[in-house]
């Protein structure tokens, strides 16, 4: 067990905390490598197969997509009903998607199958985030929601080492079947192995902390959703665009551009347990949420600077750079709304929070992929800094948090 101290008391969490935070980052990382897997089909739907790139782009849209339409569904349920069955559920409903993908012999069948997909794997999005508020301290929840939103990274870094290879050689079903397998297995082991965590009471003698809707007490939590959003813009740009960006104007080929993204995204990954430690250090998850915003803008501005020059090397330190920094402030983001809207409300303002990440990340493939095919990749990539420089300004000034999940 790993014991912290503080100047107040003395909190122990037990071992089996950090095996729910081990199956959660498992579990989201399965749903995460079926969501990533369009976009690295778009090399051979695109380059081999003559596919435009904004309709390929809608394609590699359609699993967020699916999840925007059950996001809040599957944070009320596990409000309602806990973690452990959801997630099983959720994980279970996703392989079967892939089924269908495996199986799909045209564009519409594979896109209604990467739709419902999508809109399964959401189930882990809510409420893994509720097991790591459930079972972890304020002060280790910076760290802790950190490993558990390297889950995104560790999906995609995944998809992007194995889907491309396997697409070119085997086919679309090689590829889909990848991630049959992981949620199929991962649907098992969470049905097994998660526990749901106590809910939080107030203390013996004291009154018992509100449960009435956290959004109409202040506007804490819609300025975290919005900015959220903006700052899905370059992530996604550079997750579903990044591959074909690398093949066709820096003339990699596609098995050493996947392997590319996959280091970022590996990077990504440790770079969201470095930023939940700091904002535990600081002591506040908005002010290093503020300091992201700032890098992403500078990030983007490099990328489009060195694609300009024309400085390949460059510009591949430059992408890496710019895909840790996108994803560096969702860890920050989800640990923020988990704390302000309480036990009754997490499940579903964690659903609120991906559903505004996930609308706008729908969008990203089509309009970036037009915009790309109209002002070219360095204008692009320059026009996505606005996004986190807007986002800056909506980010509160000073935490909040729930009286359940002080302390």
């Amino acid at each position: 067990m790993d014991t912290i101290t503080t100047t107040q008391t003395t909190t122990v969490i037990p071992a089996r905390a950090w095996r729910m935070l081990t199956l959660g980052v498992a579990a989201q990382a399965a749903g995460t490598v079926f969501v990533s897997t369009p976009a690295f089909l778009i090399p051979l739907l695109h380059t081999e197969r003559g596919v435009p790139l904004a309709q390929a782009g809608l394609l590699a849209s359609m699993p967020t997509i699916g999840m925007v339409l059950t996001l809040v569904a599957w944070g009320a349920l596990a409000d309602r009903f806990g973690e452990r069955w959801i997630i099983s559920i959720g994980l279970a409903l996703t392989a079967a998607a892939a089924i269908g993908a495996v199986y799909a012999d045209n564009a519409i069948a594979l896109g209604v199958a990467f739709l419902l997909g999508g809109a399964a794997s959401a189930s882990t999005n809510a409420a893994s985030g509720r097991v790591v508020v459930g079972w972890f301290p304020r002060e280790r929840r910076g760290l802790a929601m950190g490993i558990r939103q390297m889950s995104q990274p560790l999906g995609v870094t995944v998809a992007a080492l194995a889907v491309p290879g396997l697409a070119s050689s085997s086919g679309i079903g090689a590829a889909v079947t990848l991630s049959l397998v992981l949620n199929a297995v991962l649907a098992v082991l969470c049905a097994i192995g998660i526990v749901n965590p106590a809910r939080p009471t107030a203390a013996p003698g004291t009154t018992p902390a509100p449960t009435a809707n956290p959004y109409r007490s202040s506007a804490f939590l819609w300025r975290i959703h919005l900015a959220s959003a903006l700052l899905v813009a370059p992530q996604f740009a550079l997750s579903i665009f990044g591959i074909v960006w690398l093949v066709s104007e820096m003339h990699w080929n596609a098995t050493a551009a996947g392997v590319l993204i996959g280091v970022a995204q590996f990077i990504g990954a440790i770079g969201r347990i470095g930023i939940g430690v700091l904002s535990d250090r600081v002591g506040s998850r908005v002010r290093v949420l503020r300091w992201v915003t700032a890098a992403g803008s500078v990030a983007m501005l490099a990328v489009a600077g060195t694609d300009f020059a024309g400085w390949g090397a460059v510009a591949a330190a430059a992408f890496i750079i710019a895909t840790t920094i996108s994803v560096a402030d969702n860890g920050l983001a989800f640990t923020s709304v988990a704390e302000a809207a309480g036990t009754k409300w997490s499940g579903k303002a964690l659903g609120i929070q991906n559903t505004g990440q996930f609308i706008m990340a729908s969008a990203v493939g089509p309009l970036v992929g037009g915009l790309i095919t109209v002002i070219g990749y360095p204008l692009t990539f320059a026009a996505l800094a606005l996004a986190p420089a807007l986002s800056s300004p909506l980010v509160p000034a000073e935490d909040q948090e729930h009286p359940l999940h002080r302390g």
